[in-house]
């Protein structure tokens, strides 16, 4: 078999799971599988808009925390506080081992850390002339 490297500038959502299928077949294979099971607490007004919240999921028995956004008006009142608790509970009623996440520096790291998050990594000059921080809390699982 002659095998070739090929850049795309532009690769497809059919290109991206060409890639990933293999990957994903490699790593159950070695973990015995996974699913990820996703999630969402949401922030909503009055009138039932979506204004902020977290987003997130399951795999691994690790929960990981990709999105946080608080509505600016509700800043400083405990809602950021509030999603992190409740996510927490989450995590620990699917027996979790622990929640990571990430942030930039001009976001939330003194957040996390106040949460009982230690950092475990940092990216510097990511965007240039800031870092992005890798947080971890373990859980009793």
């Amino acid at each position: 078999m002659t095998l070739r490297i090929e850049l795309s500038k532009n690769p497809t959502e059919e290109q991206r799971k060409a890639i990933l299928e293999p990957l994903i077949a490699y790593n159950d294979a070695k973990t015995g599988g996974s699913t990820s099971e996703p999630f969402a607490l949401m922030v909503r007004d009055e009138h039932d808009a979506i204004l902020g919240g977290l987003y997130g999921r399951v795999i691994f028995k690790w929960m990981y925390i990709e999105l946080l956004s608080v509505p600016e008006q509700g800043r400083g009142q405990g809602i950021g506080s509030r999603l992190m608790a409740m996510a927490e509970a989450l995590a620990n009623e699917k027996r979790c081992l622990g929640i990571w996440l990430d942030t930039f520096d001009f976001q939330a790291p003194e957040f996390y850390k106040k949460l009982g998050f230690s950092q475990f990594g940092e990216i510097i000059d990511y965007p240039p002339g800031h870092s992005r921080h890798y947080f971890q809390k373990r859980l009793n699982g």
